[in-house]
């Protein structure tokens, strides 16, 4: 049975800072720069003084070493923590006919479970082994209750998504409030993000947004808003110093100005 989205005033702006709560999901291709938009905002609104939870669902788990987190490589991803998944959804050995619970409980697991760096809260969800027909399996439940505990409870989410259309046919970011879609300027990068904005709408969710990504001149930026039907929220510059960070994310002053504008996009967007 479908989850009824839940409706959320948005807290009074004072100024340009005190925005909404935001729960955004990013997607795009592999390859797309996902991880660098996300790590990205992560940053900008940690630095207006958002406590900030950094969800990384990409299975290759890149957000932490982008974001400059200690020791990323150790933290254990969620979908790993295979007694507590079994715990709190009753799914171990004792279960019995393959029954489990869909709603356990999960309000502890960001406090306990996962690392905080400065007023940034990262949560790596790890893999989720596909079955057949979709993963209908105790991990994926856990997983999408976590999630939606997370919208319903915080303030800035921002998830950083699975490559590709794939991760939408298991509803595990139906409850989040907008898609940021990225796409680079080429053929293959528009028919993925139109696939993904498809898709995110037949979810409910009518906030749905590009950004351009490896833009190198006006030509790119044309492609993508005459191939899109739609003005992207921003664009990204081919960064060379993102390439020479090696997965790190690091500012510039064309990509602050460039997430400056972004940022106050979804801002506008919220109000």
């Amino acid at each position: 049975m479908r989850q009824r989205r839940i409706q959320r005033s948005p807290l009074s702006v004072a100024n340009e800072d005190k925005i909404s709560t935001m729960k955004i999901a990013i997607a795009g291709k592999g390859g797309s720069g996902k991880t660098t938009l996300t790590a990205g905002l992560v940053l900008v609104f940690s630095q207006h003084k958002k406590t900030v939870i950094a969800v990384d669902c990409d299975p290759d788990m890149n957000l932490g070493i982008a974001l400059g987190f200690p020791n990323p490589q150790k933290i254990v991803p969620i979908t790993e923590m295979k007694e507590l998944i079994a715990e709190r959804t009753s799914s171990g050995e004792d279960s019995s006919g393959g029954y489990f619970k869909l709603n356990p409980k999960v309000d502890d697991i960001p406090e306990k479970f996962c690392p905080r760096h400065d007023n940034i809260r990262l949560i790596v969800m790890g893999k989720v082994q596909k079955a057949e027909g979709g993963c209908m399996c105790p991990e994926n439940a856990f997983i999408k209750r976590l999630i939606s505990h997370l919208v319903i409870t915080e303030e800035v989410v921002l998830l950083d998504m699975v490559a590709g259309t794939e991760h939408l046919g298991r509803g595990t970011a139906h409850a989040v409030d907008a898609f940021l879609i990225v796409a680079e300027p080429t053929h293959l990068g528009v028919s993925t993000g139109l696939h993904t904005q498809e898709l995110a709408g037949s979810l409910g969710i009518d906030k749905v947004w590009f950004v351009g990504n490896k833009i190198q001149d006006k030509s790119d930026e044309d492609f993508l808003k005459n191939n899109l039907k739609t003005e992207p929220i921003g664009f990204l510059s081919f960064n060379k110093n993102l390439l020479t960070a090696r997965g790190k994310f690091v500012f510039d002053e064309r990509l602050k100005k460039e997430l400056s504008d972004i940022y106050e996009g979804l801002n506008r967007r919220f109000k």
